[in-house]
């Protein structure tokens, strides 16, 4: 049984919460929090913008910090799982990894790329697993996508272009700010960004083109350049000032012999499949059937990978703090292309 302390128990701290039911064998054994009705198990505050609200929650056994340094002097707790704002990321958890525990931290690895490199290096001093939740590849149609393409079975990865835009975020007041969360990129397009290093590797350099939004990019399309001339990968991704379609993500991925096809976005309010996982080749056109999933799977899968990295000692290169600092770093080049109106290096 590994014990488990969640640090911020605001949207993110709730759906991890709920991933740990699911996950036999990771108990959650401690919150850290601030706010003293969360700390008194009152979560009904709790709003976003998928999954469940907060509930009153059962805090028998589960002890209640204010401070991290309280909690980190915690002997009996293995791993903390960090849901704080981005910009608090990089300090919790090299505390947390001095202290002897494994780190579990929501995704983006942080907003600065310095102090990701640092986050790294910690782990590595400290002998201690840091893995960083980015949850996208354990969603079906990008599950299906990755296996696709590692097993070859439609031919090579020729190329791809990626979609993530939401309406522009009004409630969120720190979201342009580039020292507190970033902006879109990321904030958002991050989770293209680490798929596209999962798949394809570290492209040579960036090409963006994009507006900018006090400073920080707002709406951006980027071509990544690799070695191989022949393989093309695109993507778009940013905020729409038009509050009608709130959140859109999809791939067109070429392969071989075949291309692969999903569209999804949330249009007035309903979510609507506008091209389930399709897969097109020289014969047919074929729907593969997904097994069923809510809004939390996909983290129940994290949770899962979490549990068996810890308990083997063994690396998850899903959920390698490597690649999120790579992919943090070509969100960064990315904003440095628009700037500078030319392509960066990598």
């Amino acid at each position: 049984m590994a014990r488990v302390g969640i640090v911020g128990i605001g949207f993110m701290g709730w759906i991890h919460y709920l991933a740990y039911q699911r996950v036999r064998g990771m108990n959650v054994a401690a919150i850290c929090t601030r706010d003293a009705k969360k700390r008194a198990g009152d979560w009904r505050g709790i709003q976003g913008n998928f999954g469940p609200p907060g509930e009153q929650i059962e805090m028998r056994g589960i002890g209640g910090y204010d401070r991290l340094d309280a909690m980190l002097a915690d002997k009996s707790l293995d791993v903390i799982d960090i849901c704080l704002p981005p910009a608090l990321h990089a300090e919790a958890t090299v505390a947390a990894l001095k202290a002897g525990k494994h780190v579990f931290c929501e995704k983006p690895i942080s907003v600065s790329p310095a102090d990701a490199r640092r986050m790294v290096e910690a782990a590595q001093q400290a002998d201690r697993r840091l893995l960083i939740g980015h949850v996208l590849p354990f969603l079906p149609e990008f599950q299906f996508a990755r296996q696709a393409i590692l097993g070859g079975k439609y031919g090579k990865l020729l190329g791809a272009h990626f979609k993530r835009i939401i309406s522009d975020p009004l409630w969120l007041p720190d979201f342009y700010d580039p020292i507190k969360v970033g902006g879109p990129l990321v904030d958002l397009h991050i989770h293209d960004a680490h798929f596209i290093r999962l798949i394809c590797g570290l492209p040579q350099s960036v090409l963006s083109r994009g507006t900018l939004r006090v400073g920080v990019p707002e709406y951006v399309e980027t071509q990544f350049v690799f070695a191989d001339p022949n393989l093309v990968v695109s993507a778009t991704s940013g905020v729409l000032r038009q509050p009608g379609r709130s959140f859109a993500h999809a791939f067109e991925i070429r392969l071989e012999r075949a291309t692969l096809l999903f569209d999804f976005a949330v249009i007035d309010g309903q979510g609507r499949t506008l091209q389930p996982l399709t897969v097109l080749t020289e014969k047919q056109v074929l729907q593969p059937r997904l097994a069923p999933a809510d809004p939390i799977d996909g983290f129940v899968a994290e949770i899962r990978e979490l549990q068996r990295t810890v308990k083997t000692g063994q690396s998850c290169e899903l959920l390698s703090a490597n690649f999120a600092r790579d992919a943090l770093m070509l969100c960064h080049k990315q904003t440095e292309s628009i700037v500078k109106g030319r392509a960066v290096k990598v």
